[in-house]
């Protein structure tokens, strides 16, 4: 049997099919009883005890721009030295589930070949959310990548669940496990090197999406870290774990929020639903900013696609659960390309440095099942090995130069 995308999401259709039978079963499923939040809010709620620790992924995040806007560059400086008169380099990191290997790996290889930059900020969506900490805390935290994307097969990581419960709940598998992991992984030293981070300036973000609103949101993790909130270290690997949880297939996750004085809640899943990678929301005015803190030379941007580029011969058996399931496999894969359009049209524009990498053509394995260690093994090996022999990273997306297109009036 093969998995990834396709596979995923068949087995999350078949779920969905079993839940027509629900009234005809009397065995409970897990059922959320919530408190939404009101309709139609302009800005995101907060997080009791957490202040200006998110923003809407799909508008200007005002809190953003109006500390910047508030001090001057000689504050700036002196809080946040790190990002001031130096060169900057964004490293945004795509979701993939399993193929999260050849991201973890190329980040190995790229430290033996010694040209790996601190990065300034990185962000990351889905599996990239689980690289994303370690990506950030530098080359010292490549061994638990490895670990992570080498040492887990799926039972190890989640809990299948009977057609029951699945029935009459709220997804195909359990996270008890993964959660488990991602919280032993983000220990008090990691948060309090992320911490230290965020006094430097540097920061690091983590999408996911509010179901809610259907909307993307984008946490503030470095600042979540450096907060004083004594829950911090279950909300992060909250966020961690939402923004890996795939629809359907993982159960949301629920986050209590507060809005004028009362307690609600949202339910959020895998930032990959309405977004594959980001670097930041192209309403920024960048170029300003850059000038604002003196940033020498080009901001370098590095999107690292945890997925293949081209298209791969699969033959799709002719039943409504193989049709759909390829259907939402390519509708990841478009949105994938979309986004990295996007950010090299934003890069363009504001006078960054483009550079992609993406799971080579010449990888034909397929996986055996979600989480299949043999197929990560050998994935994070290929990613090492074309990091450390130099990566060839391209400057624009495949077919999508338009340094050498030719636009008539």
């Amino acid at each position: 049997m093969r998995f990834g995308g396709a596979g995923l999401f068949r087995s999350f259709l078949m779920a969905l099919w079993a839940i027509g039978f629900a009234v005809t079963l009397s065995a409970c499923g897990t059922i959320i009883s919530r408190q939404p939040l009101p309709e139609n809010l302009e800005q995101p709620a907060q997080i009791p005890g957490m202040s200006n620790v998110r923003f809407w992924g799909d508008a200007v995040p005002e809190a953003f721009i109006a500390h910047f806007e508030s001090v001057t560059v000689e504050e700036i400086r002196e809080r946040q030295p790190g990002i001031v008169g130096v060169e900057h380099h964004y490293l945004a990191i795509s979701g993939g589930g399993l193929n999260g290997a050849f991201g973890a790996g190329l980040l190995k290889g790229w430290t033996a070949a010694g040209t790996r930059p601190e990065f300034t900020m990185v962000t990351g969506v889905s599996t990239g959310a689980l690289i994303a900490p370690f990506a950030f805390l530098g080359s010292e935290f490549d061994p638990v990548l490895e670990e992570i994307y080498t040492g887990y097969s799926t039972l190890d990581l989640i809990e299948p669940r009977g057609w029951i419960m699945v029935a009459t709940g709220d997804a195909k598998a359990g996270t008890v496990q993964l959660r488990e992991k991602i919280y032993n992984y983000m220990t008090p030293e990691v948060i309090s090197k992320i911490a230290e981070a965020f006094h430097d300036g540097r920061r690091l973000f983590i999408s996911t999406t509010n179901l809610d609103v259907a909307r993307p949101v984008v946490w503030n993790v470095t600042a979540m870290a450096a907060s004083d909130h004594p829950d911090k270290r279950n909300l992060i690997s909250d966020v961690l774990l939402a923004s890996a949880s795939i629809p359907g297939v993982f159960p949301p996750v629920l986050f209590d929020v507060e809005w004028n004085g009362e307690i609600y809640d949202e339910l959020h899943v895998d930032g990959g639903a309405v977004s594959q990678v980001f670097v930041y929301p192209q309403t920024v005015d960048w170029p300003s900013l850059m000038e604002v803190l003196q940033v020498k030379g080009r901001p370098q941007v590095y999107v690292l696609r945890n997925a293949r580029l081209d298209t791969r011969w699969s033959p799709v058996e002719p039943d409504i659960f193989s049709i759909v399931g390829a259907s939402v496999a390519s509708l990841i894969r478009t949105q994938g390309f979309g986004d990295i359009d996007r950010i090299y049209l934003t890069s363009l524009r504001d006078g960054n440095d483009f550079h992609l990498a993406h799971m080579p053509e010449t990888f034909e394995r397929f996986p055996e099942e979600p989480f299949d260690v043999e197929y990560m093994r050998e994935l994070f090996g290929i990613g090492y090995e074309m990091a450390r022999d130099g990566y060839p990273w391209l400057n624009h997306p495949v077919g999508f130069d338009i340094e050498k297109l030719n636009f008539k009036e």
